[in-house]
């Protein structure tokens, strides 16, 4: 197999990006027309940058029909980072809700306890992290700071189709591994954020969409740098953002815009593509086995199993030859993993659905059922 030639990376992150954005961006990375030098080489206060910086935050504000109430930021530290700067900047004393679907609300409440007062209103662990909850199940305090979601999660492959209703408390949503897979409507949200490895750019860049209002709960003795309002005044640049992977974000924004024409048009192909592999899990008679609920069951990310971790071994290494890489599961839990992003072809789909077919019918003795 050449060793320049693209295959089909099913990695959840940092993950596959639209080709015509690396085209674009390797076209222009030695000199930016106009510019003269590299964007990673030009002033981010220069005027060669400001558009750059401007264009991805209209670009992010067209996609998702983003009222003037919401500011977008960008700021650096992935969702990591965010696990943090949520409870400073919102908790203001109060106590903030979480809802534990899976791995990531599980870390981010682990980090939020840190910084003050907590409640678990669901916790998925009984069922293994197999669903979300439906309003009846969640409790919300009338007193809430705020409510704190993640629409996807990335290793159990569970996703929210419909968000729950907080009424008039804000709410809070790590949307990383599934924003602009689909429309949404932001005024439903508090604060939505995304680190940008999955479905936005490479990483470096976090994008936060936060309602103007709870920009004042900042309060004025949080570190600059970790601080919504500073970062809002400062049109987030308080200090050099990651220039380079803003810039692949306006790219990618543009190929949403106007190579796919906007995020219907985008949900209609990503639907497509999770059908091709769950048809194959569910027609198998249990040879595959995915993790999450049927009503639940993610469209960027399809964990799932073989008979016995033999086959899911011989399963990676003969996929591996043929050009399909990084379907491991994560490193908790094993098994393997399709991330199936935006920028994941319908060709690699194709070709991950027909290697799946073609393994089962070539493993019939390890068949289950």
């Amino acid at each position: 197999m050449s060793e320049t030639k693209r295959l089909f990376n099913f990695s959840a992150g940092p993950a596959v990006l639209p080709v015509p954005v690396l085209e674009k961006a390797q076209k222009d990375l030695l000199c930016l027309p106009g510019a003269g030098a590299s964007v990673m080489e030009i002033s981010h206060r220069s005027k060669e940058f400001e558009p750059i910086i401007q264009g991805a935050g209209t670009n992010i504000r067209k996609l998702l029909n983003i009222p003037d109430s919401y500011d977008v930021l960008f700021v650096q530290g992935g969702a990591l980072l965010q696990f943090a700067m949520i409870p400073m900047n919102l908790l203001t004393g109060k106590t903030a809700d979480y809802v534990v679907t899976g791995s990531w609300s599980k870390k981010a409440l682990s980090e939020a306890k840190l910084l003050g007062n907590t409640r678990t209103i669901w916790d998925g662990n009984d069922t293994g992290y197999r669903r979300k909850p439906s309003d009846d199940e969640l409790k919300i305090a009338d007193d809430s700071a705020y409510v704190y979601i993640c629409s996807n999660e990335t290793i159990e492959g569970v996703q929210y189709q419909v968000f729950p209703n907080t009424n008039t408390i804000p709410l809070v949503c790590d949307a990383s591994s599934d924003i602009f897979c689909r429309p949404i409507d932001v005024t439903k949200f508090g604060l939505i954020y995304a680190c940008a490895q999955k479905n936005l750019g490479p990483a470096g860049v976090t994008v936060i969409i936060i309602r103007r209002d709870l920009l004042e709960r900042s309060a004025h003795n949080i570190p600059s740098l970790l601080n919504y309002k500073k970062i809002s005044e400062a049109a987030s640049m308080l200090n050099t953002p990651p220039c380079f992977a803003i810039y692949i974000v306006k790219l990618v924004t543009d190929w949403l815009l106007n190579d796919i024409g906007g995020l219907d048009k985008m949900h209609a192909i990503n639907k497509e593509k999770a059908a091709l592999i769950y048809s194959v899990i569910d027609e198998s008679n249990g040879y595959y086995k995915t993790h999450a609920d049927k009503k639940f069951r993610s469209i960027m990310n399809i964990p799932f199993r073989l008979p016995s971790d033999e086959l899911d071994k011989k399963f990676l290494n003969d996929a591996k030859n043929i050009g399909l890489m990084t379907l491991a599961g994560h490193r908790s839990v094993g098994g393997l993993r399709a991330s199936i992003y935006n920028a994941m072809p319908r060709e690699g789909v194709v070709t991950l659905r027909d290697f799946m077919l073609d393994f089962a019918k070539n493993n019939p003795n390890n068949r289950l059922g």
